[in-house]
């Protein structure tokens, strides 16, 4: 039988996957496949692994996501139930995109390719204590130049308190991954050549991914390619690139609430 804390995770996954749903019924487009893909990732990093020091130490570097984070801080009581209703709405102030200033944002990511340099920065800064630094990165972020310097970077300055998840769901706005830039793969041994301990899992096997971060080694940082699905667990929106734009309909919604409560 699971521990009762990945059994605790499944139902947080189900209750955040269905406040994003909901809210999708207010606005036209809120990146609902790419936040499905990494919402066990996500939960992990929140509510098992991190202290309450250490969540303050996370950049969402696939800033599409940011409908997964705000409903993970609301779910803590980061930030209110009105500020996220009012999510992408002109009275709102929460945005599309995560942004420093906002409860429980630390750093300003959505323009892919950024968000690994100020994790470096951050753990520079965090290097004498004993806290780590994660980072959420979209498989997408690796085409961008800025995202291996950083990369290389980390391992030479030995910023071994960095661990990171790429959400790698294979799916890019319009096309697979894995077709358009084959090279990348296979991409923990990338990784690896550079100095990283690197490993892939199932992306959403939360137990998997956890025992991968219990392991890490102290004296290298950690990158976990995480094989997702995106529009997981909902059968019309997995591997389906217009889910990285659109919000369901009226019956694509109650259909999308349906198959996650039966899971």
């Amino acid at each position: 039988m699971k521990s009762n804390i990945f059994l605790e995770s499944k139902k947080r996954c189900k209750i955040f996957r269905k406040r994003i749903l909901e809210l999708s019924q207010k606005v036209s487009a809120l990146h609902v496949g790419g936040s499905f893909s990494c919402t066990e990732v996500m939960d992990l990093i929140f509510n098992i692994i991190s202290t309450n020091a250490e969540r303050n130490l996370f950049v969402l570097s696939k800033g599409h996501a940011s409908i997964l984070q705000y409903t993970i801080l609301e779910y803590l009581n980061v930030i209110n139930k009105k500020d996220l209703e009012n999510y992408c709405k002109k009275d709102g102030f929460l945005g599309v995109h995560p942004d420093i200033g906002n409860p429980g944002i630390n750093a300003s990511t959505g323009s892919l390719g950024h968000g690994l340099g100020m994790v470096a920065g951050i753990a520079i800064a965090e290097k004498k204590t004993k806290n780590n630094i994660y980072s959420v990165l979209s498989d997408g972020e690796l085409q961008e130049g800025s995202t291996w310097e950083a990369i290389m970077l980390i391992p030479a300055l030995k910023l071994n308190n960095v661990i990171i998840f790429i959400d790698n769901n294979n799916l890019q706005s319009l096309e697979k991954t894995s077709e358009s830039h084959p090279n990348l793969y296979p991409i923990e041994k990338k990784f690896e050549s550079f100095g990283w301990q690197s490993f892939k899992c199932d992306g959403h096997n939360t137990e998997k991914l956890y025992k991968l971060v219990k392991n890490k080694k102290k004296d290298k940082p950690l990158a976990i390619i995480a094989e997702s699905i995106k529009g997981y667990p909902v059968s019309f929106m997995m591997h389906e690139p217009i889910w990285h734009y659109k919000s369901p309909d009226k019956i694509e919604y109650k259909k999308a609430i349906s198959e996650i409560d039966s899971l």
